[in-house]
């Protein structure tokens, strides 16, 4: 089973998926993010999905339980590079992915979890 690299940028993960998810893989996902976010401390996590071209109800689930595992170790989620696609098909499901936030790209997903950092750093 092929694994999906967590790379670390400042206080935010990033996970590119690259690879066509199956079930065994989205659950090594969520136990390897789950273990970074705790050992490292981050405060946001970045999910790329833009080489995704096809979810299923159990994938679409799955962003939803990375942003709730996120959330319990201190974290936000912003999932980037939804293709149309993909959106329709999550839409048709009826998964609205409570609690994930999205951006069009990489660039303006790191700019949410920077500013939500910023944010929490200040109310402290």
């Amino acid at each position: 089973m092929e694994r999906v690299p967590i790379l670390q940028i400042e206080g935010i993960l990033l996970v590119s998926i690259q690879i066509d998810l199956q079930d065994q893989s989205v659950l090594a996902l969520q136990e390897d993010l789950a273990e970074r976010i705790s050992g490292s401390g981050a405060h946001g996590v970045v999910i790329d999905i833009s080489a995704v071209e096809i979810v299923d109800s159990f994938i679409g689930r799955m962003f939803a339980t990375i942003a709730s595992l996120s959330k319990l170790f201190d974290a936000d989620t912003v999932v980037v590079g939804m293709r149309p696609a993909v959106a329709i098909t999550l839409v048709e499901l009826g998964l609205t992915l409570g609690g994930v936030r999205t951006a069009l790209n990489l660039e303006r997903g790191m700019k949410i979890l920077r500013e939500l950092g910023e944010r929490r750093r200040g109310h402290l």
